[in-house]
């Protein structure tokens, strides 16, 4: 496959996304925001995590302005499968391609440690190599992370079984980190091609770094 991974002013998990693609055997492209069309042929895009901007203003509220957005924007709309990972996930949210908001942790501090998935549905391609209420232990890092979205919207998300992950303890019990609501940790659009997550699984890629439970994550969307 053909990776493309998107990098902003600010992106600083590019390499850990492109090494853990490689580890899976994958071609990987960077892509610098500035430029406007994403390489030909390619599989999968990747908004990678970071501080693009500096997270001036909102985080990911001045990346989803970079040219290369207009490309990514149309190759999700024409089914290409995009993944977003934190600022990644943050930027999807700001550019509309997924729904909802991010707001600051409720503790008001960064948060950076190991916590607990629970996976709510697996009928898509990037949760398909896992099962439904598998939990996986994957690095969290971030200061806004609290995902909001409103009260109908969020019915809407559960009908249509958008809900991905949740944060959770390792016996699968609820454990909000950062006060995302419903303890949301990731979603997908309704057509299922667009997918983003706060969580790191390009973190979780060797157990002598604390887990490997990244890889079965990162496996589904190349196969």
């Amino acid at each position: 496959m053909k990776i493309a991974v998107v990098v902003y002013p600010g992106t600083n998990c590019e390499y850990d996304t492109k090494y853990a693609y490689e580890m899976l055997n994958q071609d990987v492209e960077l892509i610098w925001h500035k430029e406007e069309k994403l390489p030909e042929n390619t599989d999968l895009v990747v908004l990678p995590g970071g501080f693009s901007y500096g997270d001036s203003l909102r985080s990911g509220s001045i990346a989803k302005f970079s040219p290369i957005m207009k490309a990514v924007i149309e190759y999700a709309n024409d089914g290409g499968k995009v993944l977003g990972i934190c600022n990644g996930f943050q930027i999807l949210l700001e550019a509309n391609l997924l729904p909802g908001a991010m707001k600051h942790n409720e503790n008001m501090h960064f948060i950076s440690k190991h916590h607990h998935l629970k996976v709510e549905d697996n009928n898509n391609d990037f949760l398909k190599e896992l099962k439904i209420g598998n939990v996986v232990n994957i690095p969290i890092a971030h200061g806004e992370g609290n995902y909001y979205i409103d009260q109908n919207n969020l019915k809407d998300l559960y009908s249509n079984n958008q809900v991905l992950l949740t944060y959770c303890d390792k016996d699968g019990n609820e454990l909000n980190p950062n006060g995302s609501i419903d303890s949301i940790a990731g979603i997908c659009n309704l057509e299922r091609n667009v997918f983003g997550l706060m969580p790191h699984p390009e973190r979780a890629m060797e157990t002598l770094l604390g887990s490997d439970d990244g890889i079965k994550m990162l496996e589904g969307l190349i196969r």
